[in-house]
């Protein structure tokens, strides 16, 4: 898996890398075809009571890239709910893929009367 974790207006500390990595480790658990992830984290200067930090992540996986971007007031906590919207997109497309042969419940219902 190749990793990039990369600041806009923001330097990216060895504190948080070790964060974004141990949040990672979740969705990586869930689903091991991870090919590429690139992670952006970014302070959005706006006012300075209307301070904005932002977290997106591009994850590759085969056959298809997953997008999630989510802002909040505090980085950490972006990272946090960014992770939850990750970990979910992940294990939905883990479902389909798992999904994709079964026979639909219509012809199920139709093959029994």
């Amino acid at each position: 898996m190749n990793l990039t974790i990369s600041g806009h207006h923001l330097e990216v500390t060895p504190a948080l890398r070790e964060y974004v990595l141990t949040k990672l480790e979740r969705v990586t658990r869930h689903f091991d075809q991870v090919v590429d992830v690139s992670v952006l984290l970014t302070v959005e200067k706006l006012k300075e009571k209307e301070r904005r930090q932002r977290a997106e992540v591009t994850l590759h996986v085969k056959g298809r890239d997953i997008f999630v971007e989510q802002s909040h007031e505090d980085l950490y906590a972006a990272i946090d709910q960014l992770m939850d919207k990750l970990d979910r997109q992940v294990v939905r497309h883990k479902d389909r893929l798992q999904d994709h042969h079964h026979t639909a419940a219509k012809r199920l219902d139709a093959q029994v009367d």
